[in-house]
Formats: C-alpha cells, structure tokens, sequence
C-alpha cells in the first residue's frame, strides 16, 4: 500500500477526498493507507440514533455514510484509513474487519498491552483492571454468543473503533485508536452506541507512546494483515 501521513486534518474534507477517490479508483489504482488525526468531531454512521448524542456542546456532528454510530475524533487519536480493493486482495469484508481489529491487536502487544475482541461488538477492548492480562474474555466471539449475552462490557474499556464502507469491493473510512487522548467527549455520547460503556487510551492503560510512535507500529501492522 502507498502510505499517505496526512497530519491533522479536518474530518469532513477527509471523508469526502475518501469516497471521491474510491469512486475514481479504477481496477488497475494501487491501494492506499491514510494516516492523520482529526480536529474534535463526532460522527455519526448510516444507522446512528440522535438519542446516542447525549450532551454534544459546541464540538460539531458530522453524518457519514460508514457502519456504525456515534463515535468522537480528536487529537491525540490515530486514524488509520486503508483504500484498497478486497476482491483483488483476495478476502471479503467479514475478514476485512477481522484483519483490521488483529492489526489493532498486535499493535498494542507490541506496547504491552492486551487487546480483546467481543462477540456483536466491532472494534478492540483491554481489561481495565490488568491491561496485560492474556485471560480469555467470558464474551469472546468463540463462544458463540447471542447478542444480548455478548454486550456485557464490565470490565472492560474500549480502546480502538472500527467503522468501514465498502463500494465495488474497495474499503474506505477505517479504524481509529486511541493514544493520548481528551477522554471527556466520550461521554457525551454513548460509545458506538452502547450506552454506559467506557473509553480509553494508551495513556490510561499507562503506555508513554507518542502518536506518531502508535502510528509507525499501526502503519507496519496494518500492510503486513491486510496482505493478499
């Protein structure tokens, strides 16, 4: 992938250069990584609900075509944005998000910190008691949980969000993790629609890692498992 480190840029101007260059792209475009951090901005997915928006204040809502609902950007954040095409890649968006979530995953044991998946719950969570515990979650999408079994988040904080689009088989939006952060917007909001659920950073799990550090690791992680 051709890695493109775009700084700190406005949500909106990002999310429309996305969706103008995947529907430019041709079959013969070679994919694209996108690195940046975004001013503060909640955004809301295709499904998002208003009533997830519990107190926004002044920070701006923006509504976006990707899955998912209400989640927030802000500095300290590294947004990862992988444009590729997954039919020549070889795999379908099941494993897309997959991969994406095991490159998050990988990222933060390379920093010493354990990340967890949950069953209907998209995206990387840590224990907040023991960030560096490899003890298997009772909500772990092996056991084959019902939904309503699976979203028990006590424990637990969220630490990376996943919301993607897929158009003629080419990905845009992405995944966002969360370094060194304002925690406080998150609760203005019910994180990725799950009310009373927490969020968190590296900081928080006491990992001293700049941005631009997180995002080196990211970037290896992510064009090593999203590989053909």
């Amino acid at each position: 992938m051709l890695v493109r480190r775009l700084g700190r840029v406005e949500y909106i101007d990002t999310a429309l250069s996305m969706q103008r260059f995947t529907e430019e792209r041709t079959t013969e475009s070679p994919d694209e990584l996108w690195l940046c951090e975004h001013e503060a901005v909640f955004t809301q997915g295709i499904a998002g609900k208003t009533d997830h928006l519990l107190a926004p204040g002044g920070i701006p809502i923006v509504q976006t075509n990707r899955g998912g609902q209400v989640t927030y950007h802000g500095p300290g954040q590294v947004v990862a944005y992988p444009l590729i095409d997954l039919r020549r890649r070889g795999y379908f968006v099941k494993e897309y998000v997959y991969r994406l979530e095991e490159a998050v995953i990988r990222t933060l044991a390379h920093l010493g910190v354990v990340g967890h998946r949950v069953a209907h719950a998209p995206g990387v969570y840590v224990r907040l008691d023991d960030p560096g515990s490899n003890a298997m979650l009772a909500q772990r999408p092996q056991k084959g949980l019902a939904r309503d079994d699976a979203l028990d988040f006590t424990g637990l904080g969220k630490i990376a969000a996943l919301g993607i689009k897929v158009s003629q088989h080419c990905t845009y939006h992405g995944v966002a993790l969360n370094v060194n952060m304002d925690l406080e917007p998150y609760t203005r909001i019910n994180p990725c629609g799950y009310a009373g659920l927490r969020t968190v950073d590296l900081s928080t799990m006491g990992v001293n890692v700049t941005s631009d550090e997180a995002a080196e690791v990211l970037t290896e992680q992510l064009q090593r498992r999203l590989a053909p």
